[in-house]
């Protein structure tokens, strides 16, 4: 046993990595065969002979913000597919867009504040103001994102109770776990609520490229005329994940504020180097054909539901991203499923871990679907059905067989 004295309130302790499951739908993995591999390579070549030098220097001769090129590249692609017009010094580069939420919380929340989230969110996020011990209220989504109403409700409790939260955070497009995107309209909505309470808006949109379609609504902090929007994206997903690579959006004033507590020297450089070579040739390029793929993944995902499971999984067709919120029957826990699957070599992600509300969400899970090949989606759906069935008698196996044969 270590002699060391850990302090109190740290989370359990990390569980040692034995490598992934044979059947992976968990994490915010992406497509192997769709990283543009050459493309990197070449970025990476051209950028360290042309620029290699300034790596001598903290923040590559551009300053803490980050990678000068990496930011103009992103003034002209937030206008382009969010509507948001900033300049290149409204911008900070982070680790992730995980880096980015942990900062905008270290400067806005103290323990026993209040803020309102999606009722189904981001685990990372549901788990870091946990961590905080910030006092969270769930909103309730429905098939365009979060319920407006229900905002405007919580609001006015709260203003009653002499509460002001702290923000309302929302992943407007491409939602986690749902996958939905929240209307023009109800944006509007929530930016007059946030202006009539005073409480600003934490807008995660690190999804916001994966798009079967391609078309989005503009960003919240694009339709903000009160300056009271934060707004956070990533690279994560558009490229690859383990790049880390992120972004904060915001004016100066809250900029600097957030800049002073990021103490970390700057993020990777390499990392903002080469994606600033990688993207400014290729990026437009390179989404439309991810979001192909992704979509073929979606599709093999449902179809295998459909097969394997009947009319016992319910889910809706979302909008673009790399995973699927499903529904099974009440009787259902899915963190059993979870344990059990996961013996079987099977992971997935039980919904009670991606809900504010456990009971709403104990029979839903999450998977996701763009790390494994369309033949692993499909054996491994067909894997976890023989689980659950043994498990939980969901699904049964005459209508599964019938409704297969349809």
């Amino acid at each position: 046993m270590s002699s060391f004295d850990f302090v109190q309130g740290l989370p359990p302790p990390a569980i040692k990595w034995t490598g992934f499951p044979k059947y992976n739908f968990v994490g915010g993995n992406n497509d192997a065969d769709q990283v543009p591999v050459e493309h990197l390579t070449a970025a990476s070549n051209a950028v360290l002979a042309r620029e290699g030098a300034t790596l001598a220097t903290y923040g590559l001769n551009s300053g803490p913000l980050g990678y000068r090129p990496l930011r103009e590249f992103l003034v002209g692609k937030l206008k382009r597919d969010a509507g948001i017009v900033c300049t290149a010094d409204e911008i900070l580069i982070t680790s992730g867009s995980l880096q980015g939420l942990d900062l905008v919380n270290g400067v806005l929340l103290s323990p026993g504040d209040t803020v309102l989230i999606e009722q189904e969110c981001y685990q990372g996020s549901i788990t870091r103001l946990t961590r905080r011990g910030i006092n969270i209220v769930g909103i309730p989504l429905d098939d365009e994102g979060m319920r407006i109403d229900a905002v405007q409700n919580a609001l006015a409790d709260l203003n009653a109770k002499g509460i002001k939260p702290k923000y309302i955070y929302t992943i407007p497009t491409v939602q986690n776990p749902t996958g939905t995107i929240l209307s023009e309209q109800r944006r509007r909505d929530l930016l007059k609520l946030a202006d009539e309470y005073g409480v600003p808006i934490f807008e995660d949109d690190c999804y916001a490229d994966l798009i079967w379609n391609g078309k989005r609504p503009p960003a919240i902090y694009a339709m903000s005329k009160a300056n009271n929007v934060i707004h956070i994206g990533s690279f994560s997903k558009s490229v690859a994940p383990a790049l880390r690579v992120g972004y904060i959006v915001a004016k100066w004033d809250v900029l600097s504020r957030i800049l002073s507590i990021k103490t970390d020297a700057g993020s990777g450089a390499l990392e903002q180097m080469v994606l600033a070579e990688f993207c400014a040739a290729h990026f437009n390029d390179h989404v439309p054909k991810l979001t192909k793929g992704l979509r073929v993944k979606l599709d093999a995902l449902m179809d295998a539901l459909a097969e394997q499971f009947g009319t016992a999984a319910e889910f809706d067709d979302p909008k673009g991203g790399i995973f699927l919120w499903v529904r099974l029957p009440d009787n259902v826990d899915t963190l059993k499923l979870y344990q059990a699957a996961l013996a079987s070599g099977i992971a997935i992600n039980p919904g009670t871990e991606w809900s504010v509300n456990a009971a709403h969400s104990k029979s839903r899970l999450r998977l996701c679907f763009a790390s494994p090949s369309v033949h692993e989606i499909r054996e491994g759906i067909a894997a976890l059905a023989e689980v659950c069935r043994k498990e939980f008698g969901v699904p049964e196996r005459s209508a599964n067989i019938e409704k297969a044969r349809a």
